[in-house]
């Protein structure tokens, strides 16, 4: 399989070459057929193989190689017309937009398909679950450096809040950036490490770790619910109170994040340059239909297209 996705890659690139110099070259894909790369920030990966895993069985006749990279490499591969499609959690740049379509003459089409939720991580053994969104705020510049400083703290021998995400040119750090620094110096004391495993296996070994992930990697696959995460972390409710209240903090669970309550959400999008009727148009049909979309929620994100039914427990009633 390796090797025909690596024969496939270079083909797809001399495919590209003939194009940008005026060759005519005779697409055989359909839908539903043929072989086609797709890249996605690694942010993602448990979706997209889900995804890819169930859209393949379906059309055995379908190849879809994908691509986990950074945010940035992501946009670099989609605006150079190395590939065309992409999953990313922003959508396209006016310049990069218009980069597209005047230098490489293509039409670009942007589908969102699910809303995301960055989720904040501690160690199993840290009773420290609740937070508001202006000390996460405090933590990422540095004003906030030991779990002591954080109001209502419970733990006892914590020392630095080490925090840690995926990699430098991940779509998290950009959200860290943009929606929870807004502008201000993140503080020394966050670190990038490599990969959103590594993020999971520093905080079950690290008791004072707090890490920053998207949902799906710490979703539990077996809770029909999706109230419940993999039970190997803890996850923070956050807050946007001025008070630290476990009555007005979330957790990043479908429901709230549908309503908008959990505040660290963000936006996913499948950014198409290809073709109407060719295999990466077939993986977007897929993606936003029915059964992908489910798959979504499955991965404990909020469907896009397909219309939900949350179900809230209060008290021990149900409320629909």
């Amino acid at each position: 399989m390796m090797k025909r996705a690596t024969i496939y890659i270079c083909t797809l690139a001399m495919m590209l070459s003939a194009c940008q110099q005026g060759k005519r070259i005779t697409r055989f894909d359909t839908e539903t057929s043929g072989e086609a790369v797709m890249a996605a920030d690694e942010c993602f990966a448990p979706i997209v193989k889900e995804e890819l895993d169930v859209f393949t069985h379906i059309n055995v006749d379908a190849l879809v190689t994908p691509i986990y990279t950074g945010e940035k490499e992501l946009f670099d591969l989609l605006v150079s017309d190395s590939v065309r499609l992409i999953m990313a959690a922003r959508e396209l740049t006016a310049s990069e937009k218009a980069k597209i379509e005047k230098e490489n003459k293509l039409t670009v089409r942007s589908q969102m398909i699910a809303r995301d939720g960055i989720a904040l991580i501690i160690n199993k053994s840290n009773p420290d679950s609740v937070i508001n969104f202006a000390t996460v705020k405090k933590i990422m510049t540095g004003e906030i450096t030991r779990w002591e400083q954080i109001p209502g703290y419970k733990s006892d021998g914590l020392g630095d809040v080490k925090v840690v995400f995926d990699n430098p040119n991940s779509s998290t750090l950009r959200f860290i950036n943009e929606k929870i620094l807004e502008g201000a110096p993140i503080s020394e004391n966050v670190k990038a490490l490599a990969t959103n495993p590594e993020v999971l296996k520093f905080v079950t070994e690290t008791p004072d770790a707090l890490g920053v992930i998207g949902v799906n990697w710490i979703s539990n696959p077996y809770d029909t619910t999706k109230l419940t995460f993999d039970e190997t972390i803890r996850v923070m409710a956050v807050g946007v109170t001025d008070e630290i209240d476990p009555h007005n903090a979330f957790q990043p669970v479908p429901y709230y994040l549908h309503s908008g309550e959990y505040p660290l959400i963000r936006n996913v999008f499948l950014i198409l340059t290809d073709l109407r009727e060719t295999l990466p148009a077939g993986v977007v049909k897929f993606f936003a239909g029915d059964a992908g979309q489910r798959i979504i929620l499955n991965a404990g994100l909020v469907p896009a297209t397909s219309p939900t039914r949350y179900i809230n427990l209060v008290d021990g009633n149900i409320n629909r």
